[in-house]
């Protein structure tokens, strides 16, 4: 394991912000590669950085592919930003070759529309016995999300009681339809069943049944937001755990007539001899993320909203980020969706490669020591504000 040697897989949109912002802290990655299945994504990554790095091909759902590669580059670290389906054979290369990993967001199988901690959480006997650390979902939500939870009770609370994460995208890319990140991921993530966490067990409602209309800070305004299944929600202790994002009615509109239609349909029909799913073939129709970086205008704005008890009092808390997509895209060629999801998995991976996060096993991020998180984020673009209310 050399230090200061990282390896990303993925060369997607997140991949891309991963990349420019690891380029930027030499002392830290002093050496990178970026392989993905098309390597032509990756030599057109390298060619926007202002220090050389290494790419290569390698087909992520191929395990001695995988460990070929991490051999022969022998990074201290993997950076898993490829797609969700193919975390287990990246943890499990990962293991073979003795490397730490981190992610971006949580397993889900192909073929069922479900996503959970579970299949992960199972590797922590493995890790353990290797001596290794891997650190699930390390973005925005799930990552800083967590992180801004655990700083608010090791700070500001005793006890936390309740906690919504909002998820405001007031950007607009002026195209008919479009989604901020994977359409496939996103899509099958929208049109799953809600699930919030209340007295000690899951409540399930349909979904995008639920909403309210929150009042966002910097301008934003009031915008409606609906109940959502969100795998953060998974790993809190709490009483109650809700997670909102928004959407146009525009956004919600389309999904309704594709839908309706089986166009969002994961499971495989005959079209002249060929087995496709709908939703694959969707997402080659729709526009790729990583081209809405310079079409992108306006902000997004991502946190916490907490209940608990200090000092015998009870207090309402607010912490959040605001970050400006047109001013991703002059930083790192990218609008702020990717952006809020590349930052966090550089900073995690910075945190595991200079020692302030350390450990053997799985970990989730609140389990973690929140404060050099919370001081990278406002060094590295993603500044918090926290306010009581």
């Amino acid at each position: 394991m050399a230090k200061g040697k990282v390896l990303i897989i993925g060369a997607g949109g997140v991949g891309s912000v991963v990349v420019h912002k690891c380029a930027q802290v030499p002392e830290v990655f002093k050496e990178i590669m970026l392989a993905s299945r098309t390597k032509s994504k990756c030599d057109k990554i390298a060619a926007e950085l202002p220090r050389k790095i290494e790419t290569a091909q390698v087909d992520a759902d191929n395990v001695p592919e995988l460990v070929a590669l991490i051999k022969k580059f022998d990074p201290e670290l993997v950076i898993n930003v490829a797609l969700p389906y193919q975390d287990l054979t990246i943890m499990d290369a990962c293991l073979e070759t003795g490397v730490h990993y981190l992610d971006t967001a949580n397993y889900e199988p192909k073929d069922v529309a479900k996503f959970e901690y579970s299949w992960q959480w199972a590797y922590q006997d493995k890790f353990k016995e290797k001596g290794l650390m891997a650190v699930l979902g390390s973005g925005f939500d799930p990552g800083v999300t967590n992180v801004f939870t655990a700083h608010a009770l090791k700070h500001h609370f005793d006890e936390i009681h309740e906690l919504d994460i909002i998820d405001c995208n007031a950007g607009d890319h002026g195209l008919p339809f479009a989604t901020n990140f994977n359409p496939e991921i996103n899509i099958r993530e929208i049109t799953s069943k809600g699930r919030y966490w209340e007295r000690g067990e899951w409540v399930e409602t349909d979904p995008l049944a639920w909403s309210m209309t929150y009042d966002f800070p910097d301008g934003i305004g009031p915008k409606k937001c609906y109940l959502m299944y969100h795998e953060e929600l998974e790993s809190k202790g709490l009483k109650r755990a809700r997670f909102w994002m928004t959407f146009s009615d525009n956004y919600l509109n389309h999904l309704k007539v594709l839908g309706g239609i089986g166009m969002t349909r994961i499971d495989p029909i005959n079209y002249k001899g060929q087995e496709i799913a709908p939703l694959e073939f969707l997402k080659a129709l729709l526009p790729d993320p990583a081209s809405l970086g310079p079409l992108t205008k306006g902000k997004t704005c991502i946190g916490c909203l907490i209940k608990g008890i200090k000092d015998g009092v009870e207090k309402k808390y607010y912490i959040y980020n605001i970050c400006d997509h047109q001013e991703c895209y002059k930083e790192v060629k990218s609008q702020a969706i990717s952006y809020t999801t590349g930052v966090p998995a550089m900073i995690g991976a910075m945190m595991i490669m200079t020692g302030k996060w350390s450990g053997e096993g799985v970990f989730n991020m609140e389990q973690l020591n929140p404060d050099p998180f919370m001081e990278k984020l406002n060094i590295h673009g993603l500044p918090w504000v926290e306010k009581f209310l």
